[in-house]
């Protein structure tokens, strides 16, 4: 006996799929490159970051940031917005926050308005995956 497939079938199994691809994260920082993303932090961000364990500047020091909850060092003075964010910095919660600060954290104090090229925050965030 053959098995019939209805047109529904066919147009569930695609609207399945296409799901499945718009439910994957966005942006690629698996695929990123640390030793490019050297580059991309030394443009971006050591103005005001250090990768320094302990040394803080006008930022929080980024060291080990992969994985830490936000606004937890202690001795550095972060924003009310930024203390009650509540999350992990986490390469999906970087790289929603290094696209546009100021949408994942209303209020925050960050004077960086955001890094649009993906290719870019992916080198970088696999950069601070890599420092710990």
């Amino acid at each position: 006996m053959t098995a019939h497939r209805s047109p529904l079938q066919g147009s569930l199994a695609s609207c399945l799929l296409t799901a499945t691809v718009t439910l994957a994260p966005a942006g690629s920082w698996a695929s990123g490159d640390a030793k490019a993303g050297t580059d991309v932090f030394a443009a971006q961000c050591a103005e005001c970051h250090s990768m320094k364990e302990g040394k803080n500047k006008k930022g929080p020091s980024l060291f080990a940031v992969v994985g830490r909850k936000a606004a937890s060092i202690a001795d550095f003075k972060y924003s009310d917005p930024m203390k009650a964010g509540g999350f992990v910095w986490t390469p999906e919660q970087l790289d929603a926050y290094i696209t546009l600060p100021k949408k994942v954290v209303p209020g925050g104090i960050m004077k960086f308005d955001g890094l649009p090229d993906a290719k870019a925050r992916a080198d970088l965030i696999e950069f601070l995956a890599s420092v710990k």
